[in-house]
C-alpha cells in the first residue's frame, strides 16, 4: 500500500507562528520529510488580535452542552489558524491537506498510518492521528497490517495532526463563522460541525512543544479559577459523553470493517 498510487491533489500545511523562532528549523526538517508538496500557513498571534477580530468570530454560549469556559485570545488564535488551513484547502481546491501544528513529530511508523488515512480520506473527511497512544477506542473501519482506523467512542482532544477534505473543510468554515469553544472541543461535536471524525491508530505523531521551547497556548489561572476549572471540566465532559452518545444511537450508522492491505480482487 504505497502513497505513490494514490492519486490525489494533496498538501501538506504546517501552522506555525512567527514569533516561535526556536520551532523555525523544525518545521522546514518536517517539510522536507513529507512525501508530499507542502507549506507553512501562517498562525494567528493572538497577542496581536484586536477586541474586534474577536467579537467577529468568538461568543460565549452558542452552542449546548454549553462550555463553560471562557476563551483566552491564544485559544481564539488558534482556531482562527486552522480556519486560515481550511481556508487554504478551498482556495488552492485541494482534494485534501495533511495539517499538522508546528509541534507535531512523525515517527518511523508515520508512512503506514499516513498511507491508511489517504485512502479513506475522501470518504471519512477529518481523519486524526493521535500523539497520545491508547487513549482511544472504537469499531475499526479499516485497517492495513497493524495499523487501524476507529471510529472513536470517545475522541480525543489535540489538533497536532490529521487529514482534511475538501468536504470537510467547507463545513468546518461554516460551522466555525462564530465559535464558543477551543478547536479540538467542538471536533467532539459532529452535531454541530457535521463532520464525523476518525483516528488512525497508532497515530504514529508525537508531541514536541517542551523540546521545541514550550507550548504556545498557555492559560494562567487565580487559585479560584483553578478551582472552578476543576469542578466544571469533569461535569462538561460527562455531558459531552451523553450527548455524543445519544448522537450514536441517533446516527445508527453500520460500521464495516475493511482490510486495506490486501488488494482489491478482479471480478471474474
Amino acid at each position: 500500500m504505497g502513497m505513490d498510487s494514490i492519486c490525489m491533489n494533496v498538501q501538506a500545511l504546517i501552522i506555525h507562528l512567527e514569533r516561535a523562532e526556536k520551532r523555525r528549523d523544525h518545521v522546514n526538517a518536517l517539510l522536507a520529510s513529507l512525501p508530499m508538496p507542502g507549506q507553512i500557513i501562517a498562525a494567528v498571534d493572538g497577542q496581536s488580535l484586536s477586541d474586534t477580530e474577536i467579537r467577529a468570530f468568538y461568543k460565549r454560549r452558542l452552542h449546548s452542552p454549553l462550555y463553560p469556559f471562557s476563551l483566552t485570545r491564544n485559544e481564539i488564535a488558534c482556531m482562527l489558524s486552522h480556519r486560515r488551513a481550511w481556508q487554504t484547502i478551498i482556495d488552492l481546491n485541494l482534494d485534501a491537506a495533511l495539517i499538522m501544528e508546528d509541534d507535531a513529530g512523525p515517527t518511523s511508523d508515520f508512512c503506514s498510518s499516513l498511507s491508511l488515512g489517504l485512502l479513506r480520506v475522501q470518504e471519512d473527511g477529518f481523519i486524526r492521528f493521535p500523539f497520545r497512544d491508547g487513549r482511544e477506542e472504537g469499531p475499526v473501519i479499516a485497517w492495513a497490517g497493524q495499523t487501524r482506523m476507529i471510529s472513536p467512542n470517545r475522541l480525543g482532544l489535540g489538533m497536532v495532526t490529521q487529514l482534511v477534505s475538501h468536504e470537510a473543510a467547507r463545513k468546518l468554515l461554516d460551522a466555525t463563522s462564530r465559535f464558543d469553544r477551543p478547536v479540538d472541543v467542538l471536533m467532539q461535536m459532529p452535531w454541530i460541525t457535521g463532520v464525523n471524525p476518525t483516528s488512525i491508530v497508532p497515530g504514529a505523531i508525537r508531541e514536541l512543544s517542551y523540546s521545541l521551547g514550550g507550548s504556545t497556548i498557555v492559560r494562567r489561572r487565580t487559585l479560584a479559577s483553578k478551582i472552578y476549572h476543576e469542578i466544571m471540566r469533569p461535569a462538561y465532559r460527562l455531558l459531552i459523553a451523553m450527548r455524543s452518545r445519544n448522537y450514536r444511537r441517533e446516527r445508527k450508522a453500520p460500521i464495516a470493517s475493511v482490510n486495506l492491505s490486501e488488494p482489491a480482487k478482479a471480478d471474474s
